[in-house]
């Protein structure tokens, strides 16, 4: 799918017309289940425009992103946490492990753009 463009709706017409060598109560409800869920999501599988705009298509980075950014950092043994604080937490840690971001948060600080409430 990540080379086709429009391929989930093409393999959605497959499984919709295919064949089933045997029909039995769980090949059908197989195949109803795939029909539901390209039918239900086709519009989300554009793998070759996210390719396209060097976008993630899978959920690794957004898991690692997760366990690094929070998991580590919030979870350790007898931490508890209020929203606010875990908030302020979260969003230094993030400006901090993205490339470039803590630099220009700062630089906006030194020259006006962003005050910091203390």
């Amino acid at each position: 799918m990540k080379h086709t463009c429009g391929a989930a709706r093409k393999i959605l017409k497959e499984i919709e017309s295919a064949e089933l060598p045997k029909k039995t109560t769980a090949l059908i409800e197989k195949r109803y289940k795939a029909v539901t869920y390209f039918t239900n999501n086709h519009h989300l599988m554009k793998y070759q425009e996210a390719l396209e705009h060097n976008w993630p298509i899978g959920s690794g980075v957004t898991e690692a992103a997760c366990k690094t950014l929070v998991k580590q950092r919030l979870c350790s043994s007898g931490m508890r946490w209020k929203l606010a604080g875990a908030e302020v937490l979260l969003e230094t840690r993030s400006l901090i492990h993205s490339k470039g971001r803590w630099e220009q948060l700062w630089s906006n600080v030194m020259s006006g753009k962003v005050l910091l409430d203390c």
